[in-house]
């Protein structure tokens, strides 16, 4: 029985979740499906790679994962599916793969879509739960779609480096308001060699140690720490440190008039 998780943009407000659930068990009804998130912020790219990234890692070795992250950048010749680190990731030829991966994938192939029929978000479902099926029934790669086919690529996003400081860019603000930011503790140490710091973000707001809870500070303090994925995170005890603290990442407004434009809030930390 595959497992698999679905990751979008598309949101929760109309019927078309419910639909491309509907063809994939049309073509399989051992399909077990898991939602993982439907409200990624269109155009995002570096949020859909943190999220993905960040999500993925945890399931069950070959398990399939669906992400339907701005489909129709350009009009779609073919959907990825890579194979990496013991898991199945599929998604349009947009540049995002590798900034999920932040590699190149160890085994890919781009699964050709039909010319007879209407390349709309169904359809294109339709073909990845049949190359799903193909796997699972003991196809080959190889007899599914063209190996090592010529794919769309972008940069993952990486803080800026200095011998004295490292910037990093918001990446994502979570349900508390708790602001993310690219830099992963290893990124960190690697920088700051044993000195001490200081993180700076707007409003010349400082904090200069690294807690392990949100409760190692009192209540309506900022803090900063480490989160379960390992990025750096600025939050307040019991508040919304976005709102509070002035600090934004990318936004559905600016997505909406700039879209591959990406604007982002800056935190930087200072060594000593």
């Amino acid at each position: 029985m595959p497992l698999i998780t679905l990751i979008s943009d598309i949101g929760e407000k109309d019927y078309l979740v419910a639909a491309i659930k509907g063809q994939l068990l049309q073509i399989s009804r051992a399909f077990q499906m898991v939602d993982i998130t439907h409200r990624l912020t269109p155009f995002n790219y570096p949020q859909a790679a943190y999220v993905c990234r960040n999500a993925i890692k945890n399931f069950p070795d070959f398990s399939f994962h669906i992400v339907l992250v701005n489909l129709f950048e350009n009009k779609p010749e073919q959907i990825l599916l890579a194979f990496h680190e013991r898991q199945y990731i599929i998604c349009a030829d947009n540049g995002l793969l590798n900034m999920i991966l932040e590699t190149k994938p160890e085994i890919l192939i781009g699964i050709p879509l039909s010319s007879s029929s209407t390349r709309d978000s169904l359809n294109i479902v339709r073909s990845i739960g049949k190359a799903i099926l193909a796997i699972t029934d003991g196809q080959s790669l190889d007899s599914i779609g063209k190996p090592e086919p010529a794919m769309i690529e972008k940069n993952p996003l990486k803080p800026l480096l200095n011998d004295d400081w490292i910037e990093g860019q918001i990446i994502f603000i979570d349900h508390f308001e708790n602001v993310v930011v690219n830099i992963t503790r290893d990124e960190f140490e690697a920088q700051r060699k044993g000195r001490s710091f200081r993180i700076m973000f707007k409003r010349d707001e400082v904090i200069d140690k690294i807690s392990e809870t949100y409760a190692d500070v009192s209540e309506g303090e900022k803090l900063a720490l480490f989160n379960s994925a390992g990025y750096l995170e600025i939050a307040i005890n019991k508040g919304n440190a976005a709102g509070l603290l002035g600090l934004q990442g990318f936004s559905e407004r600016q997505a909406t008039h700039l879209q591959n434009r990406l604007f982002y809030q800056t935190v930087r930390v200072y060594f000593e």
